[in-house]
């Protein structure tokens, strides 16, 4: 009884980890697709933002906060914003 509890606490612990993503909604007015640098947790990912479009891109992570390397500098986004880019600059809306 033991093991089956620690074995359903320890599949719960590791779905919980897999399901979470950051979700950015964005409205990318430059006709530029972007792949931004994205730090989290100490650990970098890439993401990815299509031109002249409103969308949403994700990064897997259970951080609440994550920064974003943009050509003008690291930009810090809380999980769900909705941010615009407009000459390669991030503006949160």
């Amino acid at each position: 009884m033991k093991l089956k509890m620690i074995f359903f606490s320890v599949a719960f612990f590791l779905v919980a980890n897999v399901a979470s993503a950051f979700t950015i909604r964005y409205a990318n007015n430059d006709s530029q697709n972007y792949t931004m640098e994205v730090r989290s947790n100490g650990s970098t990912q890439k993401i990815d933002f299509t031109s002249s479009t409103t969308g949403s891109s994700s990064v897997q992570t259970s951080a609440s906060e994550v920064e974003i390397k943009t050509s003008c500098g690291w930009v810090k986004v809380k999980d769900g914003a909705k941010i615009s880019i407009k000459n390669g600059c991030i503006k949160i809306e």
